[in-house]
């Protein structure tokens, strides 16, 4: 378990990374970047109780110039801060903290001093804004596709880790000390694969509810 003390030496790690912005405009987002762009925002007060938006964008594909991916932080769309991931934005009354996995975000919330944590809302034409307007719109069919997600990304962990530990045992010097296991279930290629895709598939979906975790990423 995290420690107090290991939590405060991570937190000022990420702290650490955030650069001032250069004060550019928010860009508009734009169709084709349902599927690469990521944006939330929220609403703060600041020390003169004047209400200001804070604008998490997040491109998946990386920046143009060295491929890396960044988390920018745009205040009322001007941009205030740019981190690498995971970043931590101070703010008024606490600190945004953002982080991605292998699907997507994983998180994007507004964590305040004093307060329980809120997440930010996603723009509603990006893929997180679409996925929650299902939810708003049609919350039974949302809460049976989260369900679905879940079990299958649960069944892919059932059928991925049995196949790398056999991997691993095979491996000699394991071999000769512990003895090889064999995986229960071995799937064709061909059905391997269909399960691979339909496995990212509902890890994307988690993804897009700010649900993904550790298990998405075994599983994937």
């Amino acid at each position: 378990m995290t420690t107090p003390r290991r939590r405060s030496l991570r937190a000022r790690l990420a702290e650490r990374r955030a650069r001032d912005g250069d004060g550019r405009p928010l860009a508009p987002f734009r169709w084709w970047q349902v599927l690469t762009r990521s944006q939330l925002s929220l609403e703060i007060p600041d020390a003169a109780d004047t209400m200001r938006t804070y604008t998490v964008d997040v491109r998946h594909l990386g920046d143009a110039g060295d491929g890396e991916v960044r988390a920018r932080l745009f205040r009322d769309r001007a941009l205030a801060s740019v981190s690498r991931l995971p970043a931590r934005f101070a703010v008024p009354g606490g600190h945004i903290e953002v982080a991605t996995g292998t699907f997507g975000l994983k998180r994007c919330r507004f964590i305040p001093t004093d307060g329980a944590a809120r997440q930010l809302t996603p723009h509603p034409r990006s893929a997180e804004g679409r996925r929650a307007a299902l939810d708003r719109e049609h919350p039974r069919a949302s809460r049976v596709l989260g369900l679905l997600s879940l079990i299958v990304v649960v069944a892919g962990i059932c059928l991925t880790v049995p196949q790398l530990v056999e991997t691993v045992s095979q491996i000699p010097p394991i071999a000769d000390t512990l003895g090889t296991f064999t995986a229960p279930i071995h799937l064709p290629p061909a059905l391997n694969a269909g399960v691979t895709v339909l496995v990212g598939l509902a890890s994307v979906e988690r993804a897009l509810r700010l649900r993904s975790s550790w298990l998405d990423d075994l599983a994937g």
